[in-house]
């Protein structure tokens, strides 16, 4: 179909040879397996999959890190596979079964230009704690700091489309956080679909994960955080550009328009700091591919508002809570409105159109 099979792999057991030969019983003959320095003691593992399976080993002098792996096969493929669709990739523990392996494929068929997610349920009850504690928290945080709804962040089975596979290729991350990175760069290129799958935990495949709860994670929140944490870079930065555009405007004004110098200087180093925002949140904060006039357009209309928005609340708020200073009032409203402000840029000013 145009879609091979990628199985990045890491001191592997016998699960990985029984996937193979599941997948090659189904129809499926496109297998390509990354072993990922996993020493001479696994090779007839791998021999077993070449051998048996027909299967295309590509080969890490040392360990490299799935996503390294990942990118190493998308390269392969695009170089070696001329009705290349996609391909789709799964884990080698046996978390993913054939049959929704074939779903992913299927899904990709019908949409060659949708990255397919294969998600599991984690509302069922046989679920641990742990793990839908875990991935809970990561939808909740990818949603909220990234603007990316996804039931399933850090699912392995996936189908991935050539052209985001060419695109991955100068992605960022090496090891899991790579997965993590494959969501973030398809917003505004892709449509992500989900596919529910089959939920397999260790108890009932005996598997071991090379995933490190924390170092792992602390890579991928930190990816996660990484937009948010730019825009508030990006936010202090104009805020200290308006203050000294105001500060050197005002004695300049001062001489020319002696009772309006401190409006005119405020609006004039606004409209700077302004366009500075813009700019660096486009180009830096959300790395939008949104066309600058529509962009421009949605921004400065979100300032317009925020600002009205601003006094309004703090107006009321001032005659509500009477008994807190002023400056109280407008730091709580400020707060709130850049929270909302950062989920509305991230989510529809600078929201690339695929």
């Amino acid at each position: 179909m145009g879609i091979p099979v990628v199985i990045p792999a890491y001191e592997p057991d016998g699960k990985l040879l029984d996937l193979c030969r599941s997948l090659v019983e189904s129809g499926i003959g496109d297998i390509v397996v990354v072993d990922d320095g996993s020493g001479e003691e696994y090779q007839p593992v791998f021999k077993a999959v070449q051998e048996e399976c027909r299967g295309v080993v590509l080969r890490h002098a040392v360990n490299m890190g799935k996503g390294r792996a990942l990118k190493d096969a998308f390269n392969f493929l695009l170089n070696e596979r001329e009705d290349l669709i996609g391909c789709v990739t799964a884990d080698s523990d046996g978390q993913h079964t054939v049959k929704d392996i074939l779903k992913c494929m299927e899904a990709l068929e019908q949409g060659h230009n949708r990255f397919i997610l294969g998600c599991r349920d984690f509302d069922q009850p046989d679920v641990p704690f742990k793990s839908r504690f875990g991935n809970k928290l990561t939808q909740k945080v990818c949603k909220g700091l990234c603007g990316i709804a996804v039931s399933d962040t850090q699912t392995g089975l996936r189908a991935v489309p050539k052209e985001f596979m060419g695109y991955l290729l100068n992605t960022s991350g090496e090891r899991f956080e790579f997965e993590t990175n494959m969501l973030l760069e398809s917003k505004g290129r892709f449509e992500i679909a989900e596919v529910m799958i089959e939920t397999v935990y260790d108890s009932r495949t005996g598997h071991k994960t090379h995933f490190d709860p924390v170092r792992d994670s602390i890579r991928i929140y930190r990816i996660f955080g990484g937009v948010f944490f730019r825009f508030l870079v990006s936010s202090f930065s104009s805020s200290i550009l308006d203050i000294l555009l105001f500060l050197l405007l005002c004695p300049v004004l001062e001489a020319a328009a002696p009772l309006w110098y401190a409006a005119a200087a405020t609006a004039l180093a606004r409209a700077v700091s302004a366009l500075y925002n813009y700019l660096v949140n486009y180009k830096i904060v959300f790395r939008s591919r949104e066309k600058h006039r529509r962009s421009a357009i949605k921004y400065f209309t979100l300032a317009a508002i925020q600002m009205c928005m601003s006094a309004l609340l703090v107006t009321a708020g001032i005659h509500i809570f009477y008994m807190l200073e002023e400056v109280v009032v407008k730091i709580a409203v400020d707060i709130v409105l850049f929270f909302i402000s950062y989920r509305i840029q991230n989510s529809y000013v600078f929201r690339a159109k695929g």
